[in-house]
């Protein structure tokens, strides 16, 4: 099935570009030339991708943003008329995962398509399983931390049992990754987290305390692109990610800053 890809643009010439050179490449795309009618296909219409412009007549791109992260975690881009961080500042803290700064190279964006669309895929944002308490192999899985477990099958943790992480999960500090069904809980409530979130949260709970650099959590997260991004861009989804865990003090109780260096989950 061709992944489809919303594209909200008010300059009708670009629109078209984006939708010939995404056509190309075997996508379905659904096209809207402002906020309102975007609106109604993120209400009504199955999609994978959306490329929001940000300067629209009537909704902005930010708000189709805030609309889209309320109920959906696929990939949003975000399209901006200058070289503003104030722009790309917003759009990553309400939830955009990437940005292009107009004018881009067609082809740029395609590949920003390609790997966003990866990354969701991978970490099974869509997924058929029937039921929270199924493993990837149809299995119900019971995982533990140091400080206590998370029974999959009734969605708690309790402190006495024992157990081990699965291929599938991820435990760190009461943090429970479910790799496949993309879920993440928290003393086992469940917290929605955009693609990029996740795989930021990932990689620090796989390095089991070790820091991670800007530059290293870049090539984590956009292995095969080619140009180049603002430190901004990391320290806000860090910020974002902060926010959720609701570990936002100045001493966070989960994601740590090793000034001059990178971030870390304690182990």
């Amino acid at each position: 099935m061709k992944n489809r890809i919303l594209v909200v643009d008010d300059e009708k010439e670009i629109a078209d570009l984006v939708e010939i050179y995404l056509v190309s490449e075997k996508f379905d795309v659904i096209k809207c030339y402002d906020g309102d009618t975007a609106i109604d296909a993120i209400e009504h219409e199955k999609i994978d991708l959306a490329i929001l412009d940000i300067m629209l007549p009537g909704i902005s791109g930010l708000e189709l943003c805030r609309r889209i992260r309320k109920k959906e975690n696929y990939p949003v881009i975000m399209l901006t008329a200058k070289d503003s961080e104030v722009d790309k500042v917003t759009g990553l803290t309400i939830g955009a995962d990437d940005y292009v700064t107009k004018p881009f190279l067609p082809l740029e964006l395609v590949a920003r398509v390609k790997a966003q669309l990866r990354r969701y895929e991978r970490y099974g944002a869509r997924t058929d399983q029937p039921a929270e308490n199924m493993s990837f192999d149809g299995n119900i899985i019971e995982n533990t931390s140091a400080n206590g477990s998370y029974d999959a099958a009734d969605g708690t943790y309790a402190s006495n049992h024992a157990g081990t992480e699965s291929d599938d999960t991820i435990i760190c500090r009461g943090i429970l990754l479910k790799k496949c069904a993309h879920e993440c809980h928290l003393d086992g409530d469940e917290i929605s987290l955009t693609p990029t979130e996740f795989t930021i949260l990932q990689a620090l709970c796989e390095a089991k305390g070790r820091v991670l650099s800007a530059e290293e959590l870049f090539h984590i997260i956009w292995k095969d692109e080619y140009y180049s991004k603002s430190n901004n861009t990391i320290t806000v989804h860090i910020r974002h990610l902060r926010e959720k865990l609701k570990d936002t003090g100045e001493r966070p109780k989960y994601i740590k800053t090793v000034w001059g260096v990178g971030y870390k989950i304690e182990g």
